[in-house]
């Protein structure tokens, strides 16, 4: 079942309990999804590539508005990003631990030979690629900085 006929299952299913959080979430979901096939040049369908990389920028987007708005002290908006934070991730791989991170990264860096920090660049490259999904960038950049260090 492809994002865009789970994501319009989960609205129906939204609307009949009455829930605005999910329906809300949802439904940016949904236009995310209708501006991708829609954009020009577009073949009209997405992959799951793309799919992946839509849910990845709207959880992202939703955890830098939460930290935002945690440090402004805005309790009801924090709520509501972290509530549609919460429906997006749903729809994401698993994310892998701190520690399955390094242990990725270990065997990308042996695998494309990188010994010090001007290698950083080769393992970035590779580890987007393998752990698109799974990982926040920040914490992948940060970690492979102390494996090279």
């Amino acid at each position: 079942m492809s994002l865009k006929s789970q994501v319009e299952s989960g609205i129906k299913d939204a609307m009949r309990a009455k829930d605005q959080d999910t329906l809300r979430a949802l439904r940016a979901i949904k236009s995310l999804i209708l501006l991708e096939e829609t954009k020009g040049g577009g073949s009209g369908e997405l992959t799951a590539d793309d799919e992946l990389k839509l849910l990845t920028k709207a959880a992202k987007q939703r955890r830098e508005s939460a930290d935002i708005y945690k440090a402004q002290n805005r309790a009801d908006l924090l709520e509501k990003e972290e509530a549609e934070l919460a429906i997006i991730e749903q729809f994401l791989p698993k994310q892998l631990t701190e520690d399955e991170i390094k242990a990725k990264l270990q065997e990308i860096i042996t695998r494309v030979g990188a010994s010090g920090p001007a290698d950083m660049g080769k393992v970035m490259g590779a580890a987007t690629k393998e752990l698109a999904g799974q990982a926040d960038g920040r914490v992948v950049s940060t970690l492979v900085k102390g494996l090279l260090a």
